[in-house]
């Protein structure tokens, strides 16, 4: 079932008198439960793609559609909740606050969500994921005890605690090693499915691409 449709969609940068199209007319259906990725030359618009889609930059021009709802309509509290409620984010590094535990960690995203769990519940999710991202025996653990894998794994799980329809991933894959990279991946695969997630990433590695459902090509802000 299609639940993300981009449709036309335009980002131009102004730099003064200059005026530089990044993304010319875009054009892209997610569907339900599955994998897509974007590759492609760096300066393609790959990411940018990806950061307008997760509503973190506005686009110039064109329609962005969730669930049949036009995000590119919202105000920014509508499209705020949006993300809080609806997005997952996973980045190329991981970006854990330093002070929490990975436990921690998860019960400060589900705050930000605005989650209406009871302390029970919370705790009961948090397991849920953590054994599903197979970090169950780390849970006190404080991220600079973490291996990179590890830390990766803890953002996956901060992504998905509470339960988004859409998980954004840039690059998740960029800063480890071949090894990592292919668990990761498996991760990401496994979650997707099983939780029924779409997914959007942006990869330079190809390696990465055998786990993927669809893969969008993209040079000089089109689809090609």
């Amino acid at each position: 079932m299609d639940i993300f449709t981009i449709d036309e969609l335009r980002k131009t940068f102004t730099n003064g008198d200059m005026k530089e199209e990044i993304l010319k007319g875009i054009n892209l259906t997610l569907k339900e439960g599955e994998i897509t990725a974007l590759v492609g030359p760096s300066g393609s618009g790959k990411s940018t793609l990806l950061t307008i889609a997760a509503g973190l930059q506005p686009a110039s021009d064109g329609n962005i559609s969730f669930n049949g709802h036009n995000l590119t309509s919202m105000t920014a509290e509508q499209m705020r909740r949006i993300r809080a409620k609806k997005f997952g984010f996973v980045f190329q590094f991981a970006h854990l606050v330093p002070f929490l535990t990975v436990q921690e960690q998860l019960d400060l995203m589900l705050d930000v969500s605005e989650a209406n769990m009871k302390k029970e519940k919370r705790e009961q999710e948090i397991d849920y994921i953590l054994d599903r991202v197979g970090l169950s025996h780390r849970k006190q653990a404080y991220p600079s005890s973490l291996s990179g894998g590890e830390k990766q794994r803890v953002a996956i799980a901060r992504a998905i605690i509470h339960n988004p329809q859409i998980l954004f991933a840039d690059e998740p894959t960029a800063s480890l090693d071949s090894k990592k990279s292919k668990e990761i991946m498996s991760l990401i695969r496994y979650l997707t499915k099983t939780l029924n997630i779409t997914t959007l990433m942006v990869t330079h590695d190809e390696e990465m691409l055998s786990y993927v459902d669809h893969v969008v090509k993209m040079s000089d802000g089109r689809v090609v």
